[in-house]
């Protein structure tokens, strides 16, 4: 035991404790995707996507590997997840940019997106709880 700890990064042993708590509190599939795509939502709203992207994958890959989710319909789930977020208010950076080209208030054109963001939700729902669309070409 005391010859792996020291080659063991910290990263691994917070997730060797993590994953099978998480594990044991979502026991079915669907929940704990519901709540990973929560939470990715609330981080693609406040976290630019590339680093998010880094960060993140580490730490949930193992998660939904552990519970059946294939890695390909995982990274296409989080990189929804994270588009959904970038164009999302309040911080959605992708809002700031447009008032910027077309010269009309933010809050207009974020009522304006609402309805879209709606369907991008619907979608996100749909790709994540009917893995063959995500993976239909493999």
């Amino acid at each position: 035991m005391v010859s792996v700890l020291p080659g063991a990064s910290v990263s691994d042993l917070f997730l060797a404790g993590i994953i099978p708590g998480i594990l044991a509190k979502f026991t079915n599939k669907v929940v704990l995707l519901f709540v990973i795509n929560l939470f990715l939502l609330a981080v693609g709203m406040v976290m630019d996507t590339t680093p998010a992207i880094l960060i993140l994958t580490p730490i949930l890959m193992p998660i939904v590997t552990a519970a059946g989710v294939s890695p390909v319909h995982f990274g296409i789930i989080m990189v929804v997840n994270l588009a959904i977020g970038f164009v999302t208010p309040p911080i959605g950076v992708n809002l700031f940019v447009a008032p910027s080209l077309v010269e009309i208030p933010i809050m207009n054109i974020a009522k304006q997106a609402m309805p879209m963001i709606i369907y991008f939700l619907i979608a996100l729902l749909v790709i994540t709880f009917v893995p063959a669309l995500s993976l239909a070409l493999l």
